[in-house]
């Protein structure tokens, strides 16, 4: 016969001294060290807010708790095309592949002005075409700046238009890309741009990682990135749709997320003190 009473005091028990636990044993930190210039908490102070607990993908690359996403490999509902129509992109085998000439397909909602995205892509195997002409897709934060996606894999082409390339702008620092056919990944960090009446008050910046290695280091861009032109700025609201691009090309893609940053003030963790400030 079951004792519905023990086990519901066992129960209760065992909840009771996981919770107690779950709290430090003795008093963390210091209130009696100096205070740290720019914010009010003292070094090692115990008072100071926890960071908010954020689970971790099962594995590398998978989307984290908080995280927003995109694209799972089943549909491209959270996707749209120029005109407000579904994605005509194909979906299959978890991956989502572009159907050359059906054009751009943009997210339904908008991000910013700071974000975490993550994407994973494959360009065609075989590989067809050379420089510009062969693996070619990108990706539009904001709708307007290109981070571009290409097959650079013993792929000649201009600097500024390589893999990982601010288009038009800046080359990346090294060329990370994996032979075609392989799955390769793009982690990029944006501080979007900021406008006051109209006016550029601070420039977009990202850090750009591919493939694990660091091409685009806190990178602040010169405008928006059109093709054989000089890009300038052009006043937006804060936050704006991605875009990836049907250059011509069968490119594939799979596991995009995205986590919007919460830029903390001094109020709640505390940032330091802005340098040169």
């Amino acid at each position: 016969m079951i004792d519905a009473p023990r086990i519901l005091t066992a129960l209760v028990a065992t909840t009771t001294l996981a919770f107690a636990e779950d709290k430090p044993k003795h008093p963390i930190g210091y209130q009696d060290t100096p205070v740290i210039p720019g914010t009010k908490w003292h070094v090692h102070d115990g008072e100071r807010p926890q960071p908010t607990v954020v689970t971790p993908g099962e594995k590398l690359g998978d989307a984290p708790s908080d995280a927003i996403v995109l694209f799972d490999g089943k549909d491209l509902s959270k996707w749209r095309n120029a005109k407000g129509e579904d994605a005509k992109w194909k979906v299959e085998n978890g991956y989502a592949e572009v159907a050359p000439r059906t054009g751009d397909i943009f997210t339904k909602d908008e991000f910013g002005p700071d974000f975490q995205l993550h994407l994973e892509f494959a360009t065609p195997n075989p590989p067809s075409g050379d420089s510009q002409g062969r693996g070619n897709s990108g990706c539009f934060l904001f709708g307007k700046y290109e981070i571009q996606i290409l097959d650079s894999y013993q792929n000649p082409t201009y600097a500024d238009g390589g893999a990982t390339a601010i288009y038009g702008y800046m080359p990346p620092r090294v060329n990370a890309s994996r032979p075609p056919g392989q799955w390769q990944t793009y982690d990029i960090l944006a501080e979007g741009p900021r406008f006051e009446d109209g006016k550029l008050e601070k420039p977009l910046v990202v850090t750009v990682l591919h493939n694990g290695v660091v091409t685009q280091n806190h990178t602040a861009l010169i405008g928006e990135t059109p093709h054989k032109q000089v890009g300038t700025y052009h006043a937006h609201p804060e936050k704006g749709p991605l875009k990836l691009q049907d250059h011509g090309n069968p490119m594939r893609f799979r596991n995009i997320w995205i986590r919007e940053i919460h830029m903390p003030g001094a109020d709640e963790i505390g940032e330091g003190p802005k340098i040169g400030k």
